[in-house]
């Protein structure tokens, strides 16, 4: 394992732990749970990975832009900007593992395209208040960690043991 030199790399690195954790859990869910739905409201394993992946790819993208500004549109405009179009998101628990995989790797090279410098300057939140674009990144980060605790939770409710504490055990 490379330690991460730049604080790009270091937010790279943690980014990548989290989509791995929601990866693992999805996998700890059987395909014909896919649309297990906790109770009316809750979102579905299904829904919950796409909005992961939909989040992540507006994140990504809006940080990226030079002229990025989370006012300039509603949430559910940029998730039709930047989301997954309907005719690619899967059906599948394959599919999902896949577009959380790929959908990865374009922020991913988003972000690396424009760099360190570039996430160290300022962006207007929804609220309309500013952070680097950095302090958003960590904050779709945490985001994507909460997602996977509700995965665990999900997996835990159909009586399986998630991902985390098997891998918890396994190393004691």
């Amino acid at each position: 394992m490379t330690i991460p030199t730049t604080l790009l790399d270091e937010a790279l690195e943690a980014w990548e732990g989290a989509r791995k954790g929601i990866i693992e859990e999805l996998k700890c869910v059987p395909p014909q749970h896919l649309h297990y739905r906790p109770e009316s409201g809750a979102r579905t394993v299904a829904e919950i990975v796409q909005h992961v992946v939909d989040t992540s790819l507006m994140w990504a993208g809006e940080l990226s832009n030079p002229n990025g500004d989370f006012t300039r549109k509603s949430f559910t405009a940029f998730i039709k900007e930047y989301g997954t179009p309907l005719p690619e998101r899967p059906t599948d628990k394959t599919g999902f593992v896949r577009l959380l995989g790929s959908s990865h790797a374009v922020g991913v090279k988003r972000l690396k395209g424009v760099g360190e410098i570039a996430l160290l300057q300022t962006i207007c939140r929804f609220d309309g208040q500013s952070w680097t674009r950095m302090a958003w990144m960590q904050h779709g980060i945490a985001h994507e960690e909460y997602h996977r605790g509700q995965l665990a939770i999900y997996v835990r409710l159909l009586g399986f043991t998630p991902a985390l504490t098997k891998s918890i055990a396994d190393h004691l």
